[in-house]
Parts: structure tokens; C-alpha cells; sequence
């Protein structure tokens, strides 16, 4: 797909995204924003999924001879879900169903009533690095040459967990993961360099043995090139983690350059300007 269409699609998932969170006045749409073009650029270019005859996504719990993603930072769901939706998954109405009472999708995303596209619970922090790295490996293990996929945010960097897998990754040759982190510099309780500071992500990670590239988050052409050089040096039998620099809220004027947007819903008012700011290209549900 190419960039214009990717940005078309990432415009539409955005406004998803704030359409769910203000539905129920919950959720985390500061991230979610940010995150939005990544999530867009692998599903709709860049990862190679399971499709029938038609082009329609097939999904598979056990994600064999494909490419796979595993959200972390699982708080982003809306984001996750609507670029689930979009992508073929599942009917985008069920988005209007988020955070509602039964609904199959969760606040954090789980695998509840076999939701497709989404194999384990996330958003307790720390823990998506090492699912990851095993299913990886896994992959290895069944001759199965595809990639998976992982994405973080920097105030997980916290967790003591997520070091744990970045020492591990690197000595066990695990050579099919490509993992991004989310540098927005915002966390729930204000900045990380306050909060508990990462100081330089990229040093650690090096040190550690990862192979390390740094690209834009919010630009979809960089997006797109910093992929398929992550995929290019997986030949060196290493991982590759991408340091992704982004704004949190991004798209949306008012919700950028704080953290106050981490988890607050917007009002009426502040919807409707959000979404004058983007166009509606794919339909709203």
C-alpha cells in the first residue's frame, strides 16, 4: 500500500479511536494517537498475514507461517482494535461495543470469546517482550522463517521484566523479532525523565547486544523504510529493536506535548474538534 493510503487509513483509525474512548467516557487516547501509524503501517503493508483467495484475513490462534504482533503497553487498545476492525478481523461495528459490559473488547485486549487478532492478555506491563521472544523462538523451532512483532512503550521501560528479556534476546540469536518502543516521553504520571528517566534507551539496548535504529513514529514513509531495514539486518542473527519517536496525541492539536491525554476521555465538544482535525476516509461505524 502506499503512503497516501496508509495515512488515509491512519486518519480513520484515529478517529476510531477517539469515537471509542468518548462512547464511554474511558479509555487511554494519548498513546493511542501515537502509536496510530505503526500499527497501520505493519498490518496494511509491511507484515505478512494469513489470506484467503479473496484477500480476506484469515486468523490463526497459533499464527503459523506468519508474520505476528503483540501489543504490550496494552492500555492503546482502542488503537489496536480498530486497526483489527479496519484490517478485516472483525466487523468494525463491534467497535462501538469497547469497554461496555460483556463486550469482547476489554479495556486491556485479552483473547475473550476468541476475539481475532489478539492472542494473549496484555497491558499488565513488562510482559510483552518475553511472549514475544518465545513464540520467536518457537517459530524457529517449527522451520516457520516469519517475524514477530512487538511494540512497548517508554514507561514500561521501568519494569525490570522487560531487561530480563533484553539480555536474553540477544544471547539466544533470537534473529526473527523486531521490537519497537514508543518514545513519547509521557507516562501516567507526567514525563519520564521525571517519573523514573530511561536516560539513553539506545546505549542499554546496544549494550545489551540488540541491533538498534531510531525512525519517527508519526511519519509513515519513515515508517515504512526503518521496517524493512529492521527485516534486512536480521541476517546478523540478532534482534533488532526500533527507538520510535513520537507525540503523544498525535493528529490532534490540543492532545499533543502532555500527558494529561494518557487516560482521560474527551467531552462533546472537545470530540467534535478533535474530528474536525481528520478526515473520515474508510467511514465511521
Amino acid at each position: 500500500m502506499q503512503t497516501t493510503e496508509l495515512q488515509k487509513v491512519a486518519s480513520q483509525v484515529r478517529r476510531d479511536i477517539l469515537r471509542q474512548v468518548h462512547g464511554v467516557q474511558s479509555g487511554h487516547p494519548g498513546g493511542s494517537l501515537g502509536c496510530t501509524d505503526l500499527l497501520v503501517e505493519l498490518f496494511f503493508n509491511s507484515m505478512n498475514l494469513k489470506l484467503d483467495s479473496s484477500g480476506q484475513v484469515i486468523f490463526q490462534m497459533d499464527g503459523k507461517n506468519e508474520d505476528v504482533f503483540f501489543l504490550s503497553n496494552g492500555h492503546i487498545s482502542p488503537l489496536l482494535y480498530s486497526v483489527l476492525a479496519r484490517r478485516g478481523y472483525f466487523n468494525v461495528s463491534e467497535l462501538a461495543s469497547f469497554r461496555k459490559l460483556n463486550t469482547r473488547l476489554q479495556g486491556h485486549p485479552t483473547p475473550h470469546e476468541h476475539l481475532e487478532g489478539v492472542r494473549i492478555a496484555s497491558g499488565s506491563l513488562g510482559q510483552g517482550l518475553s511472549v514475544a521472544i518465545g513464540v520467536a523462538q518457537a517459530k524457529k523451532l517449527n522451520s516457520d522463517n516469519s517475524i514477530v512483532y512487538c511494540l512497548m512503550g517508554d514507561g514500561e521501560q521501568n519494569e525490570g521484566q522487560v531487561w530480563e528479556a533484553a539480555m536474553y534476546a540477544p544471547h539466544h540469536n533470537v534473529n526473527n523479532l523486531i521490537a519497537f518502543i514508543d518514545e513519547n516521553g509521557q507516562q501516567i504520571d507526567g514525563p519520564t525523565e521525571k517519573v523514573m528517566n530511561n536516560l539513553d534507551l539506545e546505549a542499554k539496548y546496544q549494550a545489551f547486544g540488540w541491533q538498534v535504529l531510531r525512525v519517527d513514529g508519526n511519519n509513515m514513509s519513515d515508517l515504512t523504510a526503518v521496517i524493512q531495514e529492521s527485516k534486512a539486518l536480521l541476517v546478523n542473527n540478532k534482534p533488532v529493536i526500533v527507538i520510535m519517536k513520537t507525540e503523544m496525541g498525535a493528529g490532534v492539536d490540543f492532545m499533543m506535548h502532555s500527558h494529561k491525554w494518557h487516560g482521560v476521555a474527551p467531552n462533546d465538544e472537545q470530540l467534535a474538534a478533535a474530528l474536525g482535525q481528520l478526515e473520515e476516509t474508510l467511514g465511521d461505524y
